[in-house]
């Protein structure tokens, strides 16, 4: 039986989210803007004024909204998009998630896990198309050899070389681990670990976990509580929308947030927000309990910038590439492309059951032309995370603005080096122009230190940083 510490699992108040949520739900235009002015400050936002963002019904102050989420992302992250894609490595599970088509009696998958070899060769997939940052993600059961074949993985991921070029970073999503695995994953030298809590409402959370070791509620709600004990100082965190009343996971989740501030001095480095799509052999995912409309979602997300704006918030290829585009004004700063959500999915042609359905099936090179034609900057950049610009001291820099003098010039250097080596002409011509014009808007301090790095990489070097 998991012995648990009640000291780091009483921080979801159910109650009180309930509370709030009556009473913020008739707020007058004047209180919503003088919420939304508040947010300018950039230090989030209160419960009871997060759930008075949630009721905006009124087109102009909807428009408000997603204009000061707008304003906000680009005051701390720029154009910034940075880009990743999700790896698996296996679907074996042990857990019955009603909702997801790797759960244990699903007959309709075919399982496995990816020997080395094969990992190897999906992570050369992955450099082929210009990657340099991967998400390992596993279901949550291993091959004989246990908790070991992941650190393996790891060691695989970060060792496969094609040409000159390696993966430079290696974030994790999989099961909660013990403390002492925790700091064997830290060993690793990852950066962020994921978990998503899926839904903090425990009787939903019940339901929809019909058996497995993930039905064990507190155990996974205290997960990023040991891996940042353990010295994991990145952490993501979120949530399935669909599952339950989406205003009610928001609270909840910061809650979360807030007992990770006050416990370990930082909250989570980044939001994921997917959302429940179809899944091979899942009624559930088909039918979501409580659905989340586009505008709903739009609101989702403009709502975490405002209310954690100095965290980072991931869109998935879940999402169509229509609604993509628009997440990004709205505070999204990390972005899949090119995914696939089976193991051995880059490598292979005759693709499985994915765990879910994707909604935007596009390959990296198409992706990466459609943000820069938007304007945005696609970053491939690992700096932070080499440098040891993690969990308060990234925040350290980010606060006072001070990391753009970093991250606007490495990510020029990443996307320079992508339009160098993988891109389509076309997109080398649409992300060539999208840098010069990029140059004469920053900093002179910024353009300086951004022009020497582009030198070196058109120069023939590759992975400048600083």
């Amino acid at each position: 039986m998991t012995v648990i510490d009640k000291t780091t699992t009483e921080f979801i108040d159910d109650q009180a989210i309930v509370d709030t949520l009556q009473a913020c739900q008739d707020k007058s235009g004047s209180t919503v803007r003088c919420i939304i002015k508040k947010a300018f400050e950039l230090k989030g936002l209160q419960p009871d004024q997060i759930a008075s963002l949630m009721h905006i019904s009124d087109p102009e102050l909807l428009g408000e909204l997603f204009q000061a989420a707008r304003q906000v992302k680009e005051r701390i992250y720029g154009k910034r998009l940075v880009i990743f894609a999700p790896l698996y490595i296996s679907n074996l599970c042990s857990n019955e998630c009603l909702y997801c088509a790797f759960r244990a009696k699903n007959k309709l998958v075919h399982r496995r896990a990816l020997t080395q070899e094969e990992i190897s060769v999906e992570v050369k997939a992955l450099l082929d198309q210009g990657h340099k940052r991967v998400l390992l993600v596993a279901g949550e059961a291993y091959p004989q050899e246990g908790f070991s074949y992941i650190l393996k993985a790891i060691e695989t991921i970060y060792s496969t070389t094609n040409g000159r070029d390696h993966i430079r970073r290696v974030n994790v999503n999989i099961a909660p681990l013990t403390l002492e695995e925790f700091r064997q994953l830290k060993q690793a030298k990852i950066g962020t670990y994921q978990l998503f809590q899926e839904t903090y409402h425990r009787p939903t959370y019940m339901a929809v976990h019909a058996g497995g070791p993930k039905r064990d509620y507190l155990w996974r709600l205290t997960a990023l509580d040991r891996a940042m004990e353990a010295g994991i100082d990145d952490v993501g965190i979120g949530v399935l929308f669909g599952l339950f009343d989406w205003r009610y996971e928001i609270l909840a989740m910061m809650q979360h947030i807030r007992h990770l501030e006050q416990r370990f001095g930082v909250g989570p480095h980044t939001i994921s927000v997917p959302r429940l799509e179809p899944a091979t052999g899942s009624d559930l995912a088909s039918h979501p309990p409580k659905p989340v409309s586009d505008l709903d979602f739009r609101k989702i997300i403009a709502i975490l910038r405002l209310a954690v704006p100095y965290t980072g918030i991931i869109m998935s290829t879940r999402e169509t590439p229509n609604l993509r585009r628009e997440s990004f004004a709205l505070g999204v700063s990390q972005i899949s492309a090119g995914s696939r959500t089976d193991p051995g999915g880059y490598s292979k042609t005759d693709y499985q059951a994915s765990q879910f359905s994707l909604g935007d099936h596009r390959p990296l090179d198409v992706v990466i032309q459609d943000i820069a034609r938007l304007g945005y900057i696609p970053s491939f950049c690992t700096a932070c995370y080499r440098l040891g610009r993690t969990g308060q001291d990234f925040m350290d820099l980010a606060k006072p603005g001070k990391i753009h003098m970093h991250c606007d010039p490495n990510a020029l250097s990443t996307f320079m080096e992508y339009l160098l080596d993988y891109a389509s002409p076309q997109t080398k011509r649409v992300g060539l122009a999208l840098i010069e014009q990029v140059l004469e808007q920053m900093s002179p301090a910024a353009s300086k230190r951004a022009k020497a790095m582009l030198q070196k990489v058109e120069s023939g070097q590759r992975d400048v940083f600083c």
